[in-house]
């Protein structure tokens, strides 16, 4: 099995979960690929974020959904696709979490892999 961070970005956040304050996300399109199978998946996980130096990930409050899943590898073009729709599709998880992702405050650069 081979799990890759297609994208990989820290927002700032707000949210609390198990009555802890959440100030930051981290949003990954996740690829997953195993016999044949490629699986990308739109993920979310929302942590404290204390201060400008804190980046320690929860996963206590981490949602995610499967956006393509069929036989198959990796696509460029697909995965530029998924890239193209994933803000909605964060966006539609923390909603339903209750939390919010500001995505015009970037903690990190974007990491491609």
């Amino acid at each position: 099995m081979a799990e890759i961070n297609v994208y990989q970005q820290y927002f700032a956040a707000e949210g609390s979960f198990g009555g802890v304050e959440r100030h930051g996300a981290s949003v990954l399109l996740i690829s997953n690929s195993e016999a044949g199978q490629i699986r990308y998946e739109a993920a979310v996980s929302f942590f404290p974020h204390k201060d400008q130096e804190d980046f320690a990930v929860s996963y206590d409050a981490f949602f995610s959904k499967v956006l393509y899943e069929a036989a198959g590898r990796r696509s460029k073009k697909r995965e530029e696709l998924l890239l193209n729709g994933l803000r909605q599709e964060v966006d539609a998880l923390a909603e339903e979490a209750g939390a919010i992702v500001f995505w015009g405050q970037p903690l990190t650069e974007a990491r491609r892999g």
